[in-house]
């Protein structure tokens, strides 16, 4: 089917706004790291459901350990690192802003692209970053109040550094998931299930589910955070948020992410997937009863068109 990749990346764009809603509600009670662990947990559990219905296998089945390798550096990436940061980013700045930085991660899948695949990086490309970079520019920066054409940040510093890492991890990590899910094809024996076709991304999900899980879990005892496990299994609503973001993020719109770049180019799939900002400031405004500034919204619009460039072009 044409622009069958294209058209999952949409469907992700959609999954991804609804994560985003209750990731923020999750983080706000039980805390970033334990959201981010519980929904590793869920996820994997949900995943071997699925394979286990699907082909018989509650694991990712034929993976080798090329597979395994470069998925689960797809993990520590984009989840440990860019979830850690894009979740920490909610609570400093809140989902809407923390989803602004993430159309950040279609110039870094682009640039991951390019050096670890061998993809195309035009001037154009360099373009559609500048366009982006000046639309998250015109959202996060105002006059200074003593007047003057002296511009500053109206967010905490904090926040716009866990923003930009959020973005960095979400790129980098597609790319990396590409990768291995190239090498899970070529581990596939040539009697493998039929239905491991489609399977195959949500056993890669399942892959970097795990690794997540483990990552989490030392970074939360490194940290002295173990705790804070025990007393999120407490709360009620936390862990409904947690299991909703799960639903939404790792088991659908993280599975269909990764069937995505089967049929589409990095940079595009990860283009359109990064719609959820424009998708979350109405629901986001609704909901928390904030005032959305014209300014912001040309900024989010600026910069979904910089992060459209690299589609178009």
């Amino acid at each position: 089917m044409q622009y069958l990749g294209e058209i999952i990346s949409l469907v992700v764009a959609v999954m991804w706004t609804a994560t985003a809603l209750f990731a923020d509600q999750a983080s706000h009670r039980i805390g970033a790291m334990s959201t981010n662990f519980f929904r590793m947990v869920f996820s994997a559990v949900l995943l071997a459901g699925l394979l286990w219905v699907a082909v018989g296998h509650p694991y990712p089945a034929f993976a080798d350990g090329k597979t395994w390798l470069w998925m689960g550096l797809s993990a520590l990436v984009g989840y440990v690192f860019g979830d850690f940061c894009l979740f920490n980013s909610y609570i400093v700045i809140g989902a809407r802003f923390g989803q602004l930085f993430m159309t950040l991660a279609p110039p870094f899948a682009a640039i991951a692209g390019w050096a670890l695949l061998g993809e195309t990086l035009s001037w154009k490309s360099w373009l559609a970053m500048a366009v982006t970079l000046t639309g998250i520019g015109i959202s996060i920066l105002s006059r200074s109040e003593e007047g003057g054409h002296k511009l500053t940040l109206k967010l905490p510093v904090k926040g716009v550094l866990l923003g930009i890492g959020a973005g960095l991890g979400q790129g980098v990590g597609l790319v990396l998931s590409k990768i291995g899910m190239q090498h899970y094809a070529a581990a596939l024996p040539a009697d493998a299930p039929a239905a491991f076709s489609w399977a195959m991304p949500f056993a890669s999900t399942m892959i970097r589910s795990l690794t997540g899980m483990v990552g989490f879990f030392v970074l939360m005892a490194v940290c002295g955070m173990l705790p804070q496990l025990r007393a999120a299994v407490h709360n009620r609503a936390g862990m409904k948020f947690t299991a909703l973001t799960t639903l939404f993020g790792p088991f659908i719109g993280v599975s269909l992410s990764l069937m995505a770049v089967q049929y589409a180019r990095a940079g595009i799939a990860s283009t359109l997937m990064a719609l959820t900002p424009v998708l979350i400031l109405f629901p986001y405004a609704l909901i928390y009863k904030q005032k959305i500034t014209p300014k912001e919204i040309l900024g989010v619009i600026v910069s979904m068109t910089g992060v459209a460039l690299f589609f178009l072009l």
